[in-house]
């Protein structure tokens, strides 16, 4: 599967699949596919899925499904790395053969040994190069080794991080790491490169957990002779404490935020926004997001988690999304939430009412919740704070406009709007006090579109019916 030199911009995104779609890692993916459409390149998707006793099909397809729902469709086929091992352990038979690497048998006891001296010198664990230089006829017998790269030992690494800037290590600070475990099975370290490689990986764009990782790996492009792509390492997400986003700060995987009644596109937005910035904009049109975003917008410090903020680009979203396509999400819903699959009419009358209900959503959950007066069944449910406003006045001012609306030969805004005013000028009320009962009697609740706009969608009859239902 080598790749062919090229200088077209290819990127990856390459999750694990041990669980949900970490909203990091979802933006991770975002990065990378806006940069490669960004360049008029291509974006790939690598499943990392060696960890065997971890990865699971259910949480490929969870990431297949989140990855979906954002929009960020990968162009080729789904490289498995799991189905690479055969290639990955050639890699590290090659560099044995040249000399590069070597076979390592300490013992557990040794490597436990090297650990508890790194601890009670306060210092991190680095294999001490024990069998580096060493006669494999020195060897126990019955010991399986490990493959090891043979690091350089002096001098130094710079990178020129496309987030970062440029980032030196001393190589003293890099040790042996093993390439085949002694089961001869590939590590992520050498897996990693070799995928990047065959994969014609230009720019690896990922987060900053992974910057001393991006020494390790540009030892062993220099070793094999490759190109080494250009790095970005972005800056986690933190919660809005400024400590790194936990399961305490709230939801983590993609799939939440759709349960919770965010669209597509809202988390998209707030995503790119989320340690991106093109000055002071703050929506973008999917169009306007390929033909800004470049690693150099990126910052360098990480960014907050703000679940208001999330919530107030949703509601904007939410405002300017089709009415048909969001009262479909809502029947979606109410049939999978509350088993209540709705009919033709059910639907049109749906739909009808979108433009009011919209307005005061920010998410699709509360627009379902809106949306529920439309097909409750008689006699209505109020709620607490709908029953106080219909006391015995309030009931009895229902009946008179229970007459004056019967009378009516058109059910339209317009003749509503003037019969009911009509009638609050006849009595000497202001408006409120004629449209606050009558929400509470024909939604069940103190809030709702606006009112003309519900006596229109709930029709004649159904509206005539739920008013008497009130009356004194």
């Amino acid at each position: 599967m080598t790749a062919e030199p090229t200088a077209t911009v290819v990127t990856r995104f390459a999750p694990s699949p041990t669980g949900f779609l970490h909203i990091g890692s979802a933006r991770t993916a975002l990065f990378n596919w806006l940069f490669a459409r960004h360049h008029g390149g291509q974006f790939l998707l690598r499943v990392e899925d060696t960890d065997r006793e971890r990865s699971t099909q259910e949480a490929v397809d969870a990431i297949l499904h989140g990855m979906d729902w954002l929009g960020l469709h990968p162009d080729g086929e789904i490289i498995y790395q799991s189905k690479r091992a055969e290639r990955h352990a050639a890699v590290a038979h090659q560099l044995l053969a040249e000399g590069k690497a070597y076979h390592c048998y300490a013992s557990k006891e040794e490597l436990a040994e090297m650990r508890e001296t790194a601890r009670s010198e306060g210092r991190p664990m680095r294999y001490d190069g024990r069998w580096r230089d060493r006669d494999p006829s020195e060897a126990p017998e019955g010991v399986d080794p490990v493959v090891r790269f043979k690091a350089p030992q002096a001098g130094e690494t710079t990178i020129d991080d496309a987030v970062q800037g440029p980032v030196t290590i001393a190589h003293d600070q890099l040790d042996d790491m093993v390439l085949l475990r002694a089961d001869g099975t590939p590590t992520y370290m050498l897996s990693v490169v070799v995928d990047d490689h065959d994969m014609g990986i230009t720019h690896v764009i990922r987060g900053d957990d992974h910057l001393t990782n991006a020494f390790r790996q540009y030892q062993l492009y220099a070793a094999m002779g490759w190109n080494v792509p250009t790095f970005g390492h972005v800056p986690l997400i933190h919660g809005p404490d400024g400590a790194k986003l936990s399961k305490r700060h709230g939801a983590l995987g993609v799939e939440a935020y759709q349960e919770m009644g965010y669209l597509p596109e809202a988390l998209r937005n707030y995503l790119l926004r989320l340690g991106w910035g093109h000055g002071d904009d703050e929506i973008f049109s999917t169009a306007q997001a390929i033909e800004w975003f470049d690693m150099d917008g990126v910052g360098k410090s990480p960014a907050r988690f703000d679940f208001a903020k999330l919530e107030s680009i949703n509601g904007h979203y939410m405002r300017e999304a089709d009415d048909t396509r969001l009262a479909l999400l809502v029947a979606k819903e109410l049939s999978t939430n509350a088993g209540h699959a709705l009919d033709e009419n059910e639907q049109t009358r749906l739909v009808q009412a979108m433009p009011g209900l919209k307005e005061r959503a920010k998410t699709l959950v509360e627009l379902t919740d809106a949306a529920g007066f439309l097909f409750a069944k008689r006699p209505l449910e109020v709620d607490e704070k709908a029953q106080k406003l219909l006391d015995t006045d309030a009931r009895t001012l229902l009946g008179r406009m229970h007459g004056a609306l019967q009378s009516l030969p058109d059910w339209t805004v317009d003749s509503l709007e003037t019969a009911l005013r009509n009638l609050g000028d006849a009595e000497n009320l202001k408006f409120g006090k004629i449209a606050q009962p009558l929400r509470a009697a024909l939604c069940g609740r103190t809030t709702s579109p606006g009112i003309f706009d519900v006596l229109v969608v709930l029709g004649r009859d159904e509206s005539l019916a739920r008013i008497a239902d009130q009356t004194e």
